[in-house]
């Protein structure tokens, strides 16, 4: 464990100086040190860091959860609603006729839609605090975007998880489905109307208490989840919003944010370790067709949000470039498909697809004022800086802390 720490880190900062985002740097380091590789192994087998894995990917949603509010949906209304719907229907839809495409099962493609159609909410965070556009005009509807993908997260994940499940009749696939979207309703009204025994229930002076207290709710509840057939992560996300509308709420959001960074770069390590290289030029090709489709359906959702919010080019290509990464939810969905025992092309297909994504996100946001020339539309007029690096943010940590507020 130690050594996939050191390593993980090492390449994470090598790619820092470059410019490159955390999560692909994590799972190369799996890659390189894992069983597939020639060289050093550094852990024979995969399931060793099991546990870990489990508990990074159940941080990551409870973070997320923690971020996400449910007045949030009221900030932005239908503006939001149209932006968020919209780039769903593109993405979420090319996912699903591409996955029925290549062939690979009626399951495959339901994961595919999702694994193509839902953003990176870590990278888009981290590219528009690293650019400096959190007081951009475009910034929030990105991040209504992203939140309108969060609530179509958890329906998604609740509604797969039966399928995935292998339930061997309509009946018995009704009957798991109806278990879960009861629970899930059940934890949905706990957040709506449970806020104030929940926030009395955890609030505590001492740092110590309360992270222990979040910690155990966080994890018991996803195992809870999981006896339901809701996905783990799924009921550690909904914990979090439950708690963020705590008077607790910022404290634990700053004190899961190092527990979240340190198991979730093991889970992004220990997804790498089980990656054969030698299986990725066998997915080369549709990996390389689901790029240049993702490309073009943000593009195209760029387009329809500066519409609705009346931007011009380069708010466009900021909102189509900065929402193009995948990472944990894509991830999230390759240790489902495996652990379901779907077709084995799709965990390669999956890894090689969020790499190239996750290092052409950034390097694109940076750059998005050279697809602003070629866009149809005015060339002022709610433009987050003709430079493609933004404007009126304030940058570092400071900006960092806006995110929520901005959604």
């Amino acid at each position: 464990m130690g050594g996939a720490f050191l390593a993980a880190a090492v390449l994470a900062r090598l790619g820092g100086r470059i410019g490159l985002p955390t999560i692909p740097l994590f799972i190369l380091a799996g890659i390189l040190l894992g069983p597939h590789t020639p060289g050093y192994t550094l852990l024979s087998n995969p399931h060793d860091l099991e546990m870990l894995s489990a508990l990074g990917l159940v941080l990551l949603l409870f973070y997320l959860g923690l971020e996400f509010h449910l007045d949030d949906l009221k900030t932005g209304g239908r503006k939001m609603a149209i932006a968020g719907g919209t780039y769903l229907v593109l993405n979420v839809g090319a996912g699903l006729g591409f996955g029925f495409a290549l062939g690979w099962g009626t399951s495959e493609a339901l994961v595919l839609a999702g694994v193509l159609g839902i953003s990176s909410s870590a990278i888009v965070t981290k590219i528009l605090v690293d650019l400096k556009r959190i007081g951009n005009p475009e910034t929030r509807p990105i991040l209504g975007i992203i939140v309108v993908e969060d609530v179509f997260l958890a329906l998604y994940l609740a509604a797969l998880q039966p399928i995935l499940s292998g339930a061997d009749s309509l009946s018995a696939m009704l009957v798991d489905g109806g278990k879960a979207f009861g629970f899930l309703l059940l934890l949905a009204l706990a957040a709506r109307f449970g806020t104030r025994i929940i926030g009395k229930l955890m609030n505590t002076k001492d740092d110590e208490l309360l992270v222990i207290s979040f910690l155990g709710a966080a994890v018991f509840v996803a195992g809870i989840s999981e006896m339901f057939g809701v996905a783990d992560a799924i009921g550690a996300f909904m914990v979090g919003l439950m708690l963020g509308s705590t008077a607790s709420g910022e404290r634990i959001l700053k004190l899961v944010h190092p527990l979240r960074d340190a198991f979730g770069a093991i889970f992004f390590f220990a997804f790498g370790l089980s990656i054969d290289p030698g299986d990725l030029p066998s997915v080369f090709w549709p990996v390389v067709a689901a790029v240049v489709l993702t490309l073009a359906m943000n593009v195209a959702a760029g387009l329809a949000a500066s519409r609705v919010y009346d931007f011009g080019t380069q708010a466009t290509a900021n909102i189509a470039t900065t929402l193009v990464a995948r990472g944990e939810f894509a991830l999230i969905l390759a240790t489902m498909a495996a652990a379901a025992g779907l077709d084995k092309r799709l965990s390669p297909f999956i890894a090689g697809y969020v790499l190239l994504l996750a290092v052409l996100a950034p390097l694109a946001a940076g750059r998005s004022h050279w697809l602003a020339r070629i866009l149809p539309g005015p060339r002022g007029g709610g433009d987050g800086g003709s430079d493609g690096h933004g404007g009126g943010g304030k940058g570092g940590d400071k900006d960092q802390k806006q995110v929520p507020v901005s959604v």
